[in-house]
């Protein structure tokens, strides 16, 4: 293990903080997203929760880049969990049985285009995944899932502690529901951290967000020295996404 999950995976189990697999998989319009939602309801998820998995978000692009493409959250207890989870849910035989189909696909007729996968560990002021009260509900929701690149590690960290010291109860006051907060461990946009916040609606979203800004405490907080954009973040990206009727998130 490089050094840096070995520092990461120590720190985060004495806090118990989560290590979060962010899957992007690349997909085609027509058969292959039946294909995928009959994969993940039917076979994966329940698979990933005997394996101990649990909550498993899937969501589809509402707007954003490569559609269609479909987000799937990991939520793992610890970084040995990662590092097994494949194993452990390939031996399960009833996942074999009923993934059939998506897990024997041919050259072909593929079932997807290609698959990118991410490593997170969550911060420490918010340690474990946050299921918004409208999934057990049914209720409709959106997501949103923002990525904020550093020039430096340091920088990076630096960001991570205004999020923990301040800026994640000021999201919470204002109405800016978070899902996870995730350090990136690896993945393609090194540093950076990503988050996903959870709406009602886009009316909502773009409420809160209006509330966000003119904040007397973000002002303060976003204002001090060490902690504006222009020293420690130099690019932020969006995508927004809802669940599918199976996500458990």
């Amino acid at each position: 293990m490089s050094p840096l999950l070995s520092a990461n995976a120590a720190e985060a189990s004495k806090s118990a903080r989560e290590f979060y697999e962010l899957r992007l998989y690349h997909l085609r319009r027509g058969p292959m997203t039946k294909r995928f939602d009959d994969f993940c309801r039917d076979a994966a998820i329940p698979a990933m929760n005997r394996a101990g998995i649990a909550p498993v978000g899937v969501f589809s692009v509402m707007f954003g880049p490569d559609s269609p493409t479909m987000y799937v959250l990991l939520p793992h207890k610890s970084i040995e969990s990662f590092g097994t989870a494949l194993d452990r849910v390939r031996a399960d035989a009833d996942y074999q049985k009923a993934g059939a189909e998506f897990i024997n696909a041919t050259p072909g007729d593929p079932s997807y285009i290609r698959v990118e996968i991410s490593l997170l560990v969550a911060f420490a002021s918010i340690p474990r995944v946050e299921v918004p009260a409208a999934t057990a509900a049914k209720k409709p929701r959106v997501f949103e899932l923002r990525t904020y690149e550093s020039h430096s590690k340091k920088a990076n960290k630096k960001k991570i502690e205004m999020f923990n010291t301040g800026e994640i109860a000021i999201f919470r006051r204002v109405g800016l529901t978070p899902v996870f907060f995730g350090e990136t461990l690896i993945g393609t946009k090194i540093p950076s951290l990503t988050y996903m916040l959870a709406f009602e609606s886009m009316a909502e979203r773009d409420k809160n967000w209006g509330q966000f800004g003119p904040d007397p405490e973000w002002k303060k907080l976003s204002s001090t020295p060490g902690y504006t954009d222009a020293e420690i973040v130099t690019n932020i990206s969006n995508v927004f996404l809802r669940p599918t009727p199976y996500s458990q998130i």
